[in-house]
């Protein structure tokens, strides 16, 4: 695995925290030195103030409006969950890169439109997947789940899924499968941002920025400047 030597925060920090995470994700995609790169845990508090976390893919980190964007089951643990309480934190981490970043704030529903335009990007074995689980469910059997996957490729008409799929099938084919209502992406509004960088001896450096968000219309929200804080190891 690509390790880089020890590093640390610049002096004085920077502006803007997003801008160093997309820097940062931008670089260990571009090292391969992972499978996922983008991969975060996201935690989330139930009505009973239970919490669960669990790891997610991010989708991107918007500038300069300072949003993560990720995508799930709206009826999963995590999206009643969110309907519940609609404020997650989030954790990337790159052991190879030495940097961590933790990211805290307001979660509300992509617009429709960017869900729509997201879930068509997907292979269409995924877009059948979105379909055939209700996720977070019980289910009595993989025997079962499968079948909901077969099940739901006969109902759009596509080439066969699942175990059973011919090993020669075209991954790439364009087959029209609509987006199902409860599924779709998120958007997490940052109000909180801590850089990590790892140090010899466990002096580690770390910097959190908080800021104010005030709503901004639908979906959109309106921040203050970053403060930022330096913090001890």
């Amino acid at each position: 695995m690509s390790t880089l030597p020890f590093q640390t925060l610049p002096v004085p920090l920077p502006e803007d925290p997003l801008a160093v995470a997309a820097s940062w994700l931008a670089e260990a995609w571009a090292l391969h030195a992972q499978p996922n790169p983008n991969a975060m845990t996201l935690a989330t508090v139930s009505a009973d103030g239970r919490p669960s976390a669990r790891i997610v893919l991010c989708k991107d980190i918007v500038r300069p409006d300072g949003f993560i964007r990720f995508v799930s089951n709206y009826e999963s643990r995590k999206g009643v969950e969110l309907a519940h309480e609609p404020r997650a934190a989030v954790v990337l981490h790159w052991d190879h890169l030495h940097r961590q970043v933790r990211i805290e704030g307001i979660v509300v529903r992509s617009p429709e439109t960017e869900s729509e335009e997201y879930f068509q990007t997907r292979p269409w074995q995924s877009r059948i997947g979105a379909w055939a689980s209700a996720q977070s469910r019980p289910v009595s059997s993989r025997d079962q789940l499968i079948e909901q996957l077969r099940t739901a490729g006969r109902q759009f008409e596509t080439p066969p899924v699942g175990p059973d799929a011919p090993a020669e099938e075209d991954r790439s084919l364009n087959v029209q499968i609509p987006r199902p209502p409860y599924w779709g992406g998120y958007r997490l509004w940052a109000d909180a941002v801590e850089l990590w960088v790892e140090g010899e001896y466990r002096i580690h450096d770390r910097a959190r920025y908080e800021r104010t968000l005030s709503p901004d219309g639908p979906n959109q929200f309106k921040g203050t400047s970053w403060q930022p804080t330096r913090l001890q190891p």
